[in-house]
């Protein structure tokens, strides 16, 4: 199976559909917890959506709210996880 790139495009949709909210008002540093836009039932979404979207294995340590603050951090964090 070939590695797939992430698609901050897709993220930032599945984020907006989960969390009802503007695409257009989740920017690549919008803080997304800070703002409201995700709590830890959207983060647990999220990491679903990761696992099967891009292949990326969580772990509990990863769960820490830098790894998922905002698109950037996002996709940070699974390039960390499939380098």
């Amino acid at each position: 199976m070939e590695s797939m790139v992430l698609n901050k495009e897709e993220i930032k949709a599945f984020i907006a559909e989960t969390s009802f909210t503007d695409p257009k008002e989740i920017k690549d540093d919008t803080m997304l917890f800070e703002e409201g836009i995700f709590d830890s039932m959207g983060l647990l979404n999220l990491i679903s959506f990761l696992e099967e979207n891009y292949g990326v294995q969580t772990d509990d340590t990863d769960l820490v709210e830098e790894n998922f603050q905002n698109l950037n951090a996002i996709e940070d964090y699974v390039a960390r996880k499939k380098g």
